[in-house]
């Protein structure tokens, strides 16, 4: 009996252990089935499939996600055949640089020629390589080039006082991105009709000037002045857009040069919470502004003393390219007398995101850096308006093509009939109309009075005429509904701003809770339109308008 016993017992343990051991190897299985489901699922994720599952602000700052390709078997040959490539090199280079400098030659300085020029015998390496997926007509390939040379260069100048001095360019370092394009695609070897290549952006440059035999600081602005020549001969020689094309085969190639694809008009409004950076007093602010950094297309607006709220209400002008690439880049500087003027902040804006012929109001942050991607520390912000209008389009553009130094010329060629003018060619259009300006309403007012209320009103301004009107006071509320309507007569619509101060009633004084500052642009654009305005130096608040244009065109005879 005993035995009959322990052997059912044994049996069933058995039982349960083979139950016990599928089960496990099932789990397991199931497990690593999840695991290689998972890691599969992981390596066809793409960069942005883990840009959506964590935002970038979140990424560590060693992540760096790059489509480049390494290229050590082209730098192991370039340094094989450096030494053939810098004698066939200085002097091409040579050849063709002198008309450059000689073009941004200092005003200080009579002549300016190269005595001795050899590229040295350290090599550029290059660190990655890749492909830019563009509109299937050609292939464009980016080349990313580290260069600290040892190059042997002397400058032989002349100032205008008769003065001859070598000048040795030494201790040169470069980084920068260089673009080749090989397009149109052909069907005959080697299968592109040119290669267009440029400068595609330039990380890095850093150089030693030095007088041979004597000392640069002898001669005062001599140094900045030299360095300041190359860079902008680099700058606007071939520095993307600007870029050159080398035919391959016979053809025409017009097409890949440099053209001006459009105008990009930019009214400076105005800053706000800019840092402080004078001891006494506050900052004496002026902005910056280009496209592209040459002198003759950089633009600086007039200086605000004393303000760290600067408004400005300037208007510029700039030739674009390359919407596509091009971005429009703000410095906001302290003016500081005669001594070099103290960065306050920078921003830039990627024309590729404007829309044309609509105008885009935009807040930039400013930051101490623009290769810097996270600046914690509050610099300000600037206030810009912007409108891009294509060459060739039907696109309106309200402003002339000269500067703005007299009230704006709008439609240009007037009014046609069957392709014929009806106003004469030596007439333009002032921009003279009758804003309506209609208050409708206010959201999410800051309380200021102690009940934890407000009676609010809004004051509007034309800055450049002065002329007044306000709203009725609606008491205790921090959600007004007004629905008020104001007609205001208006000579210079392109350089005439709308401020609208909301403040708080009370029986013995007021309390300021913020303002809105608006240029009339967009009215004169678009005729109508509607916006929820955020009001500035206000915690919360936002002031809802409708705007109308009605124009009455004067001619003026020139």
């Amino acid at each position: 009996m005993g035995f009959v016993l322990g052997l059912v017992m044994g049996v069933a343990v058995g039982l349960l252990l083979i139950v016990f051991f599928i089960r496990s190897e099932n789990s397991r299985s199931k497990s690593r089935q999840n695991l290689a489901a998972t890691i599969a699922a992981l390596s066809r994720m793409t960069v942005e499939d883990s840009r959506k599952l964590l935002p970038s602000p979140y990424y560590p700052s060693w992540v760096v996600f790059s489509h480049r390709q390494k290229l050590n078997w082209l730098n192991s040959h370039l340094t094989k055949i450096w030494p053939y490539v810098d004698q066939a090199a200085s002097e091409l280079i040579k050849a063709s640089v002198e008309p450059i400098l000689e073009q941004y030659r200092p005003i200080v300085l009579s002549s300016l020629k190269f005595s001795k020029l050899t590229l040295g015998t350290v090599a550029p390496q290059f660190s990655g390589v890749s492909i830019i997926e563009g509109d299937g007509d050609g292939v464009t390939m980016e080349l990313e080039m580290n260069w600290d040379g040892n190059p042997s260069i002397v400058l032989d100048i002349k100032t205008r006082l008769g003065v001859s001095l070598p000048v040795q360019v030494k201790d040169i370092g470069f980084t920068g991105v260089f673009r080749l394009i090989f397009k149109p695609l052909v069907g005959e070897f080697p299968g592109f009709g040119a290669v267009t290549f440029s400068l595609r952006k330039k990380k890095k440059l850093d150089l030693t000037l030095k007088v041979i035999g004597g000392d640069i600081s002898t001669i005062p602005g001599l140094s900045d002045a030299i360095e300041g020549m190359i860079r902008d001969a680099l700058e606007d020689s071939i520095m993307w857009p600007v870029r050159k094309v080398i035919p391959i085969l016979p053809g025409d190639y017009s097409d890949l040069e440099l053209k001006p694809v459009g105008m990009l008009e930019v009214k400076l409004v105005q800053a706000k919470e800019l840092t402080n950076k004078d001891l006494v007093g506050k900052s004496d602010p002026f902005a910056i502004l280009y496209v592209r950094p040459t002198k003759d297309r950089t633009k600086t607006s007039k200086t605000i003393n004393n303000q760290l709220n600067p408004i400005w209400n300037e208007h510029f002008e700039f030739i674009v390219e390359d919407k596509s690439t091009q971005h429009l880049v703000v410095k906001i500087k302290d003016d500081e007398g005669l001594q070099a003027a103290e960065l306050i902040g920078c921003a830039q804006f990627e024309l590729k995101d404007l829309e044309p012929g609509k105008v885009k109001d935009v807040w930039l942050k400013l930051v101490k850096d623009l290769e810097v991607q996270r600046d914690t520390k509050n610099r300000g912000q600037v206030h810009l308006e912007l409108l891009y209008c294509p060459l060739g389009s039907d696109v309106t553009n309200p402003f002339a093509s000269e500067s703005m130094t007299s009230l704006e010329k709008v439609f240009k060629n007037g009014d046609t009939e069957n392709g014929v003018s009806l106003v004469p060619k030596k007439r333009d259009v002032i921009v003279r109309g009758v804003l309506s300006v209609t208050v409708i309403s206010a959201d999410d007012l800051p309380a200021v009075d102690l009940m934890g209320k407000s009676d609010p009103y809004v004051v509007l301004t034309m800055k450049k005429c002065g002329t007044r009107n306000k709203t009725r006071v609606v008491n205790e509320c921090l959600n007004p509904v007004w629905n008020q309507t104001f007609d205001f007569l208006v000579e210079d619509g392109l350089h005439e701003m709308l401020i609208l101060e909301v403040w708080d009633h009370d029986t013995f004084g007021k309390d300021y809770m913020g303002r809105c500052i608006m240029t009339l642009t967009k009215v004169i654009l678009e005729g109508e339109y509607k916006d929820g305005i955020p009001l500035d130096g206000a915690k919360s608040g936002i002031l809802n308008l409708s705007l109308k244009w009605a124009p009455q065109p004067v001619y003026r005879d020139f």
